[in-house]
């Protein structure tokens, strides 16, 4: 069995690219061929794959994208595939990994009148519609329950197309029993005195995370603890706006910013809190990630998985609609409480009864059943 794999770029610290490796590993490990397409690949090869990289044309991004998706299609009707799943919307795909939100939702929603009337609101409102329209064969397997009825809304995609699926934690970020050695490795290591607060914002796509939300929380703080407080960033982005605004906001001494790393863990057991004041985000797997370790999370509704936290009572969700003062408060609050103990107790005990590591799996599943059906 031959499965195609379509993701526009993939670098080893983006979470729809993480997900993707895993779901096509499950299935290589199941007996299956895998073939991506992509148009750049940073980071080494998995053994076994086939990645053929697209010279993608085009004067902007919608444009490159739909020069994507007419390559693949010429290249599997040149070289035929039993199935392709995508990891991002266009035509032509029999499973799609929905990783990002509804775009007409953001559309109406977050921008101006004029926008419905440009090409690039034209062209990707047509690679959703031949995604969730009610007409289209796709398969739709989503990760955040939020956006089942958004997608719903605009195209009226049946029931039975869209398959919900399981949080996809690595069990490497789960707490582990030498996790206090660790934390005192790590805090050594980058200079944290034992009275000083690490607060923690790991994701590619600053704006997007609410970094600047973050910075101004950190900015916020009373003294003495936010001379004590440091932010450290993780993730590929431009920094120099919110280096900026650090400068503006006197923190630039306290916050620090490393690219996308390996070695997350590490960060989420050296860590006193990880902030996640996203302005929009489909799931927000980085909470998990940090429910597992046992570290206290303060994030905002829109992710689709916040609600995990709350339900694990692991931190705080900042309810919508979104106020700084609101984040500011609790970020004081969480990095000054004694709650940090019982919020790490919980986190755990949560992440060791719910299913929150199986979405790899789930997915490969469905998308070899789907392809048996397709034969």
């Amino acid at each position: 069995m031959i499965l195609a794999f379509a993701l526009f770029k993939y670098f080893p610290f983006g979470g729809l690219q993480r997900d993707f490796l895993r779901i096509a590993l499950e299935c290589q490990k199941r007996g299956c061929e895998i073939r991506v397409y992509t148009t750049s690949w940073q980071g080494d090869y998995p053994e076994g794959f086939n990645v053929k990289t697209l010279p993608v044309r085009g004067s902007s991004n919608h444009k490159r994208m739909l020069d994507f998706q007419e390559q693949i299609q010429k290249d599997i009707a040149d070289d035929p595939v039993d199935l392709l799943t995508g990891f991002n919307k266009m035509a032509g795909l029999d499973v799609y990994y929905a990783a990002d939100t509804c775009f007409k939702e953001k559309a109406f929603t977050s921008r101006g009148w004029w926008y419905p009337l440009t090409s690039r609101f034209k062209q990707y409102s047509a690679f959703e519609s031949a995604v969730f329209s009610s007409d289209s064969k796709t398969l739709s397997l989503l990760i955040s329950p939020l956006q089942k009825p958004v997608f719903q809304k605009h195209y009226q995609t049946p029931d039975e197309r869209i398959i919900l699926l399981p949080p996809g934690i690595s069990k490497d970020r789960c707490r582990s029993k030498n996790h206090n050695e660790i934390r005192r490795k790590f805090r050594h290591e980058f200079g944290l005195k034992n009275d000083e607060k690490l607060i923690l914002l790991v994701g590619s796509g600053f704006k997007t995370k609410g970094l600047d939300r973050a910075i101004k929380a950190l900015a916020s703080l009373p003294e003495p603890l936010k001379s004590q407080t440091q932010l450290f960033v993780v993730g590929q982005d431009k920094q120099k706006p919110f280096i900026r605004l650090a400068k503006q906001l006197n923190t630039e001494q306290q916050v620090k910013f490393l690219s996308g790393r390996d070695d997350i863990p590490r960060f989420l057991l050296g860590a006193d809190l990880l902030i996640h004041p996203a302005y929009n985000e489909n799931t927000g797997t980085v909470l998990l990630e940090a429910l597992v370790s046992g570290l206290p999370v303060l994030t905002t509704d829109v992710c689709g998985y916040a609600h995990y936290i709350k339900d694990a009572d692991a931190g705080y969700v900042v309810q919508s609609p979104f106020r700084q003062e609101r984040l500011n408060d609790l970020t004081c609050r969480m990095l000054s409480s004694n709650k940090k103990e019982t919020w790490q107790k919980n986190a755990v005990k949560y992440s060791r009864s719910e299913d929150l590591y199986s979405m790899p799996q789930k997915a490969a599943e469905i998308i070899m059943q789907q392809a048996l059906r397709k034969a």
